[in-house]
């Protein structure tokens, strides 16, 4: 009889112990690995929604805000920009393109922007590739919805479907207005794809509407001939800067970024540093959960030396025997810590199973949720090194089980049992 033919038996004698086993450590090397490839592929993906653009102007708060406000649709700003604003921006800085923006209202829980036609053919939201249809045509009329891949699939939008917008700070539909979509967006991989797009204008018409409504309440239509200044505002403005052609830096980033810096009435943002920012704050938690991995890798361990310690005074008989055929103490200690990394072997290539399943289901959840796609990976030397210090970390466990083993007396375990 081998030594591995031994040791399957002992295993499988302890089937329940053993499984059970194998799938604590499964769970702590999965959740290990689960983590170390959304981190730097979560990254990439939330990079991706800047795409091509260099700036980022709003009047959040703080920089880091109006990224995850304007980029990312975490909520409607509260603050306006007036037009006269924007109008001064543009003839006053050294612009490639400023495509206004205005959030605030939404369908179905899905963030509505309001922009120009421009934010399809200036801004890429991938800087490698441009946006494009699956469906229909983009808008070009005020009452018109282009959707977002991800939002189109959950709400089921077609074009040619009819659907009333809500304003969030309100959450009162607009009863008068009736959008019709034009069009559906192919997949971008980042959080655009679960908004919905239409016309700036057809904002500013409803908002004036409603304006209309308060001061008169038998306004029967409004136009964009009854829009006032007061009416035309924005939320944010995504700006691209000169750049050779070929290239995606702009040597004058630094300086129309300081110059736009100085005007206390606006929040300016570089989407690409706080991205970074936001990652650096994430990193840390990274850095607890992987922590979290860690101990339960550790408990695992102990699960195993448990489990190999309470089967000793059940396997002291079998040790005798094995004794008396001949094995020497040293190979019945052997065996014993084999078994024991044989199970982190076997926990750690579950592990590897349960991170390729729990990779899936996130990447799915971060598609359906937040519309960002990502590609979870891990370098061969990574998996190698949590593989190894599993196995090690097991055979550390059946250390005091093997010391046990070594230790059982023959005689008093071949008396005859009864």
């Amino acid at each position: 009889m081998t030594d591995f033919t031994i040791i399957t038996r002992s295993m499988t004698a302890r089937l329940f112990s053993t499984i059970t086993t194998i799938i604590t450590v499964s769970v702590a090397v999965g959740l290990m690995l689960l983590l170390l490839s959304l981190r730097s592929a979560g990254e990439e993906a939330f990079s991706r929604g800047a795409g091509n653009m260099h700036l980022l102007i709003s009047r959040d708060s703080s920089p880091l805000v109006s990224v995850l406000n304007g980029i990312f649709y975490a909520k409607a700003p509260p603050r306006w920009i007036e037009w006269s604003k924007y109008e001064q921006i543009v003839q006053t800085y050294p612009l490639d393109w400023a495509i206004p923006t205005q959030l605030g209202d939404s369908y179905r829980g899905h963030p509505v922007l309001a922009t120009t036609p421009e934010f399809f053919t200036k801004f890429q939201p991938d800087p490698d590739e441009p946006w494009q249809l699956r469906e229909g045509r983009y808008f070009t009329e005020p009452f018109e919805v282009v959707a977002g891949a991800a939002a189109a699939k959950s709400t089921g939008l077609r074009p040619g479907d009819h659907v009333e917008l809500k304003h969030d700070a309100t959450n009162e539909e607009h009863a008068h207005f009736e959008y019709i979509v034009v069009g559906i967006l192919e997949p971008t991989g980042t959080s655009h794809d679960r908004a919905l797009f239409t016309s700036l204008e057809g904002a500013w018409i409803i908002h004036a509407h409603e304006r209309r409504e308060d001061e008169d309440h038998e306004v029967e239509h409004t136009g964009a001939d009854d829009l006032l200044p007061a009416d035309r505002k924005i939320t944010g403005i995504y700006v691209g800067l000169p750049t050779r052609e070929g290239s995606k830096v702009s040597a004058a980033l630094q300086q129309v970024f300081s110059m736009l810096r100085a005007d206390p009435s606006i929040t300016v943002a570089q989407p690409g540093d706080e991205t970074k920012k936001l990652f650096e704050i994430i990193g840390n938690m990274n850095l607890l959960f992987i922590g979290m991995a860690g101990v339960v890798m550790v408990s695992s361990g102990i699960s195993i030396m448990l489990a190999l310690y309470n089967s000793m005074e059940q396997r002291r008989r079998q040790i005798a025997v094995l004794r008396v055929l001949g094995c020497s103490r040293g190979r019945i200690s052997s065996l014993v810590l084999t078994e024991s990394a044989m199970i982190g072997l076997l926990g750690a290539a579950a592990g590897i199973a349960v991170w390729l399943i729990g990779s899936q289901v996130a990447t799915s959840i971060l598609k359906d949720v937040l519309g960002l796609v990502v590609h979870p990976r891990l370098d061969a030397a990574t998996t190698l090194i949590i593989v190894m210090a599993t196995i090690a970390l097991a055979a550390l466990a059946g250390v005091v089980p093997s010391i046990m083993a070594y230790r059982t007396p023959v005689s008093r375990h071949l008396k005859p049992i009864g």
